[in-house]
């Protein structure tokens, strides 16, 4: 029978074995232990290799446990439609630590994922105002973004998908998935997917934050988390504003976020709701002939989800969610120029949709079946088919209406099993997906996983998986002065193959892996003659991209406790691709613009006492005219229990380079700010 513990004990530990070490024993003395697997919890200092879907917003304060202490393996998780530990998952995914991201000089997500081989983040603004993500040589529309395991790709377009409502404060881990995931995450899953994963303390407090900087760059940010038995709760909100570095680079950038969970024997429930507010000078961002561009946009997101265990273990779980998110967009060709002569567009996506996963352990394996449904309704100017005047929809603060609307759902049922067998994982699984957009048929997306680990150190893995991507109503219906969309086009066809090994050992780990993936009917904005003045949405034909990569880490601080440098961590990532098509195409505007080669390497040292520098080096080269550059970034910070006092410089070489098209990225970008936490 359940009742709450009026005396408060230490946290438990949850684990399997012992480490080997002599003062095993002495760890836990005083502590309440638990012999079964270790909880994902424990993902607050520990790197696991897989998505999570749900929030760790009850993370445990494992402070006390120094990295070789913890079995990074025995961490649960779930890289496929049923959880499975690290150990077992036929998956390895790249996991950006808490600690990596507090180390980091970065201002936003975006500048965290620039840090991963396989990501190509092409950035528009500062801040990651306006940014495209991509991975293994796709494009920005090819991705799956969820916060907290939900989806926020967008259907209107692919540029605002990394418009988020959370600050870098707010995040426990971000996780990269890498290839086509049709079968775990949805026909959207078209090249890989990125969750971010929220955290909520384990005890009430209160912090604020403000820093500023370069070019008239200011903001803060505050947050109360309230820990109060099974619930706990945590508000944020924050505010930004900047000249930009750049002419008619200047933003405002607002947000709010709220997440809770309660948690029982039989059930634990999670729920979230964010608001994110950005103005910006767009620049040349959409087209290098106007210069004075302008765009601003609202996202709203609530999503509420359940674990549901009937006999309160994991024979048997259900998994329920559901969700919404508002997507509202006002653009202008030139700045201050309003109507639709001038190139004023406004558009006001809803997405709305819910989910069912439920997952059972037996003799044969793990077995999980699911379904998801998610209505895509647009509002728009430009986007949509025409209606009726007597339809049309006023638009707030504006003498405008939307006169156009698209609409489409998608349905998307999920199967999967997985075999364990000693080191051996097979896990197979299968995605039936059908949209109103196309014919109305479901169309089968097959995908396969499997992985061996010969010893405590090795993994090997391979994986075969098939994808599809809808176009956006961008792609369908944008029609201007420079751009012309195709309400023909056919949906983009994706199969990905994938390889690869880990290695892990004491102070050092290693990811080596290649992939090929062949897709047909790839989508891209080019210019169909050597003559033509404006860009066209087309079906390109065949393009393969094939790579590897490469990512390593020496953890210095495991090896040489006393030595001033705590870790070095390194990448490379190559691509080649290959394109054919029936036609000519010039001027790609993004799949065939991809990153060949991409170079990172991070060094953590301390320098006196509780002041440590974080330094990060990266070197890229885009094909299709791109000029190859290097760009460094530093953060020294002074870190304390309660406070911390930091300086960071983006660019510190203060080089001018360029990520997309003719829009110039600023020079070196200082900034200065700190933090202040309070219990209560």
């Amino acid at each position: 029978m359940f009742k709450n513990n009026f005396n408060t004990r230490p946290v438990a530990l949850h684990f399997k074995h012992f480490t080997h070490r002599s003062y095993a024993l002495f760890s836990c003395l005083g502590r309440e232990v638990l012999i079964c697997t270790l909880s994902v919890a424990t993902l607050t200092n520990a790197k696991a290799d897989g998505i999570s879907t749900k929030p760790v917003a009850s993370a445990l304060a494992l402070d006390s446990l120094s990295r070789e202490e913890v079995k990074l393996d025995e961490v649960l998780v779930t890289g496929s439609r049923a959880p499975l530990t690290a150990l077992q998952s036929a998956k390895i995914v790249a996991v950006i630590s808490r600690d990596d991201i507090q180390r980091a000089e970065a201002a936003s997500v975006n500048d965290i994922l620039k840090l991963v081989p396989g990501v190509d983040v092409r950035q528009r603004g500062g801040f990651g105002v306006q940014t495209d993500i991509s991975i293994n040589g796709g494009t920005f529309d090819q991705i799956t973004i969820l916060l907290n395991g939900m989806n926020l790709s967008s259907a209107q377009t692919g540029h605002n998908a990394a418009d988020f409502p959370v600050s870098l404060s707010d995040i426990e881990r971000i996780e990269v998935l890498e290839g086509a995931s049709a079968r775990v995450f949805g026909s959207s899953a078209f090249s890989g997917a990125i969750n971010i994963v929220t955290r909520a303390d384990a005890e009430s407090n209160v912090t604020v934050a403000a820093e500023g900087g370069s070019f008239g760059t200011f903001g803060g940010d505050a947050s109360v988390n309230l820990a109060t038995g099974a619930v706990r709760q945590k508000l944020s909100g924050g505010y930004t504003q900047s000249d930009g570095g750049t002419e008619n680079s200047d933003f405002r950038r607002r947000r709010a976020y709220y997440t809770g969970s309660w948690k029982s024997r039989y059930v634990d429930m999670q729920w979230q709701g964010g608001f994110s507010s950005q103005d910006f000078g767009a620049s040349t961002f959409y087209s290098a002939k106007f210069k004075n561009q302008f765009e601003a946009t609202r996202r709203f997101l609530a999503s509420a989800q359940a674990e549901i265990k009937p006999w309160a273990d994991d024979r048997f779980v259900l998994t329920p969610m559901v969700y919404w998110h508002k997507d509202v967009d006002h653009y202008q060709l030139i700045k201050g120029k309003e109507g639709a002569a001038a190139g004023e567009n406004y558009h006001r996506l809803d997405t709305y949709g819910g989910s069912l996963n439920a997952h059972a352990s037996w003799l044969l394996g793990k077995t999980a079946a699911g379904v998801d449904v998610r209505r895509e309704h647009i509002l728009s100017t430009a986007y949509g088919d025409v209606q009726p005047e007597d339809k049309w929809v006023s638009i707030g603060g504006t003498d405008r209406k939307y006169n156009r609307l698209g609409e489409r759902t998608n349905t998307s049922l999920f199967l999967e099993h997985n075999v364990i067998v000693g080191g051996f994982t097979l896990s197979a699984g299968l995605l039936a997906n059908r949209n109103t957009a196309l014919d109305g048929k479901f169309r089968l997306y097959p995908g396969v996983d499997v992985s061996y680990r010969p010893n405590d150190e090795w993994k090997v893995y391979a994986s075969w998986n098939r994808a599809l991507r809808v176009p956006t109503y961008t792609d369908l219906y944008t029609s201007n002065s420079v751009q012309q969309g195709d309400i023909a086009l056919r949906p983009e066809k994706n199969e990905a193959f994938k390889v690869g090994t880990r290695y892990r050992t004491h102070g050092f780990e290693a990811v080596l892996s290649g992939f090929y993936s062949k897709g047909t009917d790839i989508i891209d904005w080019v210019y169909p003659t050597a003559e033509s003045k404006k860009y066209q949405a087309m079906n390109i034909g065949k393009l393969d991209n094939m790579g590897y990569s490469v990512d390593a880490a020496l953890h210095l601080q495991e090896l040489l406790p006393k030595f001033f440098i705590t870790r070095i961590k390194a990448g490379y990532a190559f691509i080649h691709q290959k394109h054919s098509t029936d036609g000519d195409v010039f001027g790609s505007l993004y799949a065939l613009e991809y990153l060949r080669h991409k170079a990172t390497l991070q060094l953590d040292h301390r320098i006196w006492r509780q002041l440590t520098a974080s330094w990060a080096l990266r070197w890229q080269e885009r094909m299709n005219g791109y000029h190859p550059y290097t760009k460094v970034d530093v953060r020294l910070q002074w870190s304390a229990p309660t406070y911390n006092i930091y300086v960071k410089a983006d660019n510190i070489t203060n080089h001018h380079y360029y990520d997309l098209g003719n829009v110039k990225q600023p020079g070196i970008w200082v900034m200065a700010g700190a933090s202040v936490k309070l219990k209560f």
